[in-house]
């Protein structure tokens, strides 16, 4: 589903324009953007919960070379899935 279908499907389950859905949308997203940057983690029960994580730096190797190459520590969005979600997609 991409985003533009996310918004169509909130409008009409929501009895709301495909405008308000959107500008709904994109301020929840922001916000969870927002607290992600500030290092907080967001807990959607029953849905699951975004944290950002460390991962420390490696070596690869380039695909199309095979070449070794170095890659940096970086911060990554890490998604765990409740208990809800789960059983949703394992009925």
């Amino acid at each position: 589903m991409k985003k533009d279908e996310l918004i169509a499907s909130v409008s009409e389950q929501a009895g709301v324009t495909k405008k308000s859905a959107g500008e709904a949308i994109n301020v929840v997203f922001e916000n969870i953007a927002s607290a992600l940057e500030k290092g907080d983690s967001i807990s959607l029960t029953g849905f699951g919960s975004f944290k950002v994580v460390e991962r420390s730096a490696r070596e690869g190797r380039n695909p199309s070379t095979g070449d070794k190459i170095q890659i940096p520590a970086c911060k990554v969005v890490k998604f765990t899935p409740g208990a809800g979600l789960k059983d949703r997609i394992n009925k």
